[in-house]
């Protein structure tokens, strides 16, 4: 299940074509639950993309520097050695 929450977004659809409306002060965050797949693998020559899915067909892809993907093996590691949820 995919969720995205979008923040003061106003769009203008005119002929088939989308166009912003109003401020450029819009945010967005997404969610994605009951993944299915879940991948690492090189993103161009600096980064490390994440990639996401679930069995309905959603995706989210997160591109990473070395040192935030670290940080997130970090994170695991941690949760694996304290947390119930690795039981």
């Amino acid at each position: 299940m995919l969720t995205l929450d979008l923040s003061e977004f106003t769009i203008e659809l005119k002929d088939g074509s989308i166009k912003n409306v109003g401020p450029t002060n819009k945010r967005a965050s997404a969610k994605l639950f009951d993944v299915e797949e879940a991948e690492a693998r090189a993103f161009g020559d600096k980064r490390v993309k994440l990639v996401f899915g679930d069995d309905e067909g959603n995706e989210v892809q997160v591109a990473l520097f070395p040192e935030e993907a670290r940080e997130i093996r970090e994170g695991i590691e941690a949760l694996e050695a304290d947390s119930p949820v690795f039981e």
